[in-house]
């Protein structure tokens, strides 16, 4: 009954999902770029317990080191994540003018 490999019905399923998270992020208007940003924040940090639940209930020290690896790329995707939505924000506040330095004899 099975005439497919799974390794070619994963294949095809991380295929499939590269191309659409390449359409649905660069088809995002430039005013949801920092909510999708925060989104994706929140799912990295989930990622961060899974990895984390992963590395400590694994036996073998392959399954200990991906879960440690794991856990240190998605840390680095929430800080990543995190300035830039700060960098993105700090796009949408309005500039402070400089006052003009008086002349020294005005008071």
């Amino acid at each position: 009954m099975d005439f497919v490999s799974p390794i070619v019905t994963n294949l095809i399923i991380f295929v499939l999902a590269i191309y659409v998270g390449y359409h649905v992020v660069w088809t995002v208007t430039p005013a949801l770029h920092t909510p999708l940003m925060a989104v994706t924040n929140a799912i990295s940090a989930i990622v961060i317990v899974g990895a984390m639940l992963a590395a400590a209930l694994t036996e073998t020290p392959l399954g200990k080191t991906m879960g440690v690896l794991a856990v240190a790329l998605a840390a680095v995707n929430v800080f990543g994540g995190f300035l830039v939505t700060r960098r993105m924000l700090e796009m949408f506040k309005k500039k402070e003018r400089k006052t003009p330095a008086k002349a020294e004899g005005e008071q």
